[in-house]
């Protein structure tokens, strides 16, 4: 049964000879009905105080929800980041080594040319030095033959020896007309002209 502090003070008791002392009774019920209102505004306060703590909680319950809402966006975002980062990093790594391994093949091909360019260089600068040695060679022995002068060509001669060389001339150029004579009346000759003259036809 509920009851008011009002309602406990308006109780009415029933009376007897020997009852209780009524000043009594109305005093103590006085002090309860006091007590009695003022645990039940403490109840009241309590309860509102309650409430008020309720939708509180339920706030931070919410704001708790929302927060680990957004922590668990955030994490799945941020292992979304992670792995979309391990994949590109993934992939500039196999582009970095493709493109170091293409400057590798670049480069020997690059190594072979100039090795081959450098072995053919060699080999042309030994066969110029080849070629100046016979050349020097040829122009070592020119000039030794030009040097000994072994039928004397180069000497002055004498009186004696300048008349026997006129008279060796006069003959060497008796021989050169003779064998020019007989040249010209070598049978066929004359056919070799024709046949050089229709050909310049």
């Amino acid at each position: 049964m509920k009851l008011s502090a009002l309602e406990i003070k308006q109780q009415n008791f029933t009376r007897s000879l020997r009852g209780y002392d009524l000043a009594e009774v109305q005093s103590f019920l006085n002090v309860v009905s006091n007590e009695w209102e003022h645990l039940s505004n403490r109840c009241k306060d309590q309860e509102r105080e309650i409430e008020r703590l309720t939708e509180k909680l339920q706030h931070y319950q919410k704001v708790e929800e929302a927060l680990h809402e957004t922590l668990q966006t955030a994490k799945e975002s941020a292992e979304q980041r992670i792995n979309s980062s391990k994949q590109e990093a993934q992939n500039r790594i196999a582009k970095a080594e493709l493109e170091a391994e293409k400057i590798i093949r670049d480069s020997q091909k690059e190594r072979q040319y100039i090795r081959q360019s450098i072995q053919r260089l060699l080999e042309r600068r030994h066969e110029i030095i080849r070629g100046m040695e016979s050349y020097l060679e040829l122009a070592t022995e020119s000039l030794e033959s030009f040097r000994r002068d072994d039928n004397a060509t180069y000497l002055l001669p004498n009186d004696d020896t300048r008349e026997a060389a006129d008279h060796k001339n006069g003959s060497d150029q008796d021989d050169q007309k003779k064998k020019t004579k007989t040249s010209s009346h070598v049978p066929g000759a004359e056919d070799l002209d024709d046949l050089i003259d229709d050909l310049d036809d």
